[in-house]
C-alpha cells in the first residue's frame, strides 16, 4: 500500500518549496499521487522522493523544466543520459563564455585600449555561396558554428574552394534590436551548382567603400575594435547606412587558440580615403 504524504511533509523531505511543487504539478513535471476532490489538497507518494531529488539537482544546474520533463520521461537510460549530457555541454560553453567575459572586463579596466589602425578601401563585389536567415543575439554563436560548417560542406560537395575568407553581413538592426537577417558567405571564383537540400544559395555580395580594422583575438571583446572603428568614421563624418561586414581571416575553423583569431571589421563609408 502506498504511503501518502502531505505536500508539507513532502516539501520538508525533498527541500522543494510548496510553491515549487505546485508549479511543477501545473506544468506536468511532478504530479501528486492523489488530489482530494473536495479540498484540492495534494498528496505525494514516498516513492516520488527520488524523482523530486533529481528535479531539485537539475534545477540547481539550470536545466529548463522542459528538459527536466524529458529526462524524467525518457524511455531508457541512454536517452536520459543524452539529455543530461547535452545540458552539461551547454553549461560548459556558458562557463567558458563567463570566464572569457571576466577576462575581457579585467583587461578593459586595467589595460589601456590598444591603438587600432584603420584603413580605408573599396572592397570589390564577389560571387559567393551564402546563407541568410533571421536570427537573434541569443544563441547566435551556435547558429554561426552551424552555418559555417554547412557552408564548408556545400563547398566540398560542389568541389569548389573559397577565393577569400568567410564573411558576414550584419544589418544595423542586429546591434540595435538584437534581431535581423544576417548573411554568412563563402566567396567563390566561379558560379557553382548548389545542392537544393541545404540552406546555401548562390549570391552576389556587392562592392562597398569601407573603413577597415583588424580585430585580434577572442570575439568576446570585438566591441573594442568596433568602438575604435566607429569613432574614426564619426570623426570624419563619412558613415553611411548599410550592413557592417566581418571577414574571418583566422577563425575557429583555422585555429584552436582564440588568441590566434583575426577578424576584419568593415564599416561602410561615403567614399574611400587615400
Amino acid at each position: 500500500m502506498a504511503t501518502l504524504l502531505t505536500i508539507g511533509d513532502f516539501s520538508r523531505m525533498t527541500h522543494l518549496s510548496v510553491k515549487a511543487l505546485r508549479h511543477y504539478h501545473d506544468v506536468g513535471v511532478l504530479e501528486p499521487a492523489a488530489i482530494d476532490p473536495f479540498t484540492g489538497y495534494r498528496s505525494y507518494d514516498a516513492g516520488q522522493v527520488p524523482a523530486a531529488q533529481v528535479i531539485r539537482r537539475l534545477r540547481d544546474l539550470g536545466m529548463p523544466l522542459d528538459g527536466i520533463r524529458t529526462v524524467l520521461t525518457a524511455p531508457d537510460v541512454e536517452a536520459r543520459n543524452a539529455q543530461i549530457a547535452g545540458h552539461l555541454a551547454r553549461m560548459e560553453r556558458q562557463l567558458a563564455q563567463t570566464q572569457a567575459s571576466v577576462a575581457s572586463l579585467r583587461a578593459l579596466l586595467s589595460v589601456p585600449a590598444p591603438h587600432t589602425p584603420v584603413d580605408y578601401r573599396t572592397i570589390p563585389p564577389v560571387t559567393a555561396l551564402a546563407i541568410t536567415e533571421m536570427v537573434t543575439a541569443e544563441g547566435f554563436m551556435e547558429w554561426v558554428t552551424g552555418v559555417l560548417d554547412e557552408l564548408a560542406g556545400a563547398l566540398a560537395a560542389t568541389g569548389t574552394e573559397r577565393s577569400a575568407p568567410f564573411g558576414a553581413l550584419y544589418p544595423g538592426d542586429f546591434f540595435e534590436q538584437e534581431r535581423a537577417e544576417v548573411t554568412f558567405f563563402a566567396p567563390v571564383t566561379v558560379p557553382v551548382a548548389v545542392p537544393p537540400a541545404g540552406r546555401a544559395r548562390l549570391a552576389e555580395i556587392p562592392a562597398v567603400d569601407a573603413a577597415v580594422a583588424v580585430h585580434q583575438g577572442s570575439m568576446d571583446d570585438i566591441d573594442r575594435t568596433y568602438a575604435a572603428l566607429g569613432t574614426a568614421v564619426a570623426e570624419r563624418a563619412i558613415g553611411v547606412d548599410g550592413p557592417i561586414r566581418e571577414y574571418y581571416l583566422i577563425s575557429f575553423l583555422d585555429a584552436e587558440d582564440e588568441a590566434g583569431y583575426r577578424t576584419e571589421v568593415c564599416w561602410p563609408v561615403f567614399r574611400t580615403i587615400t
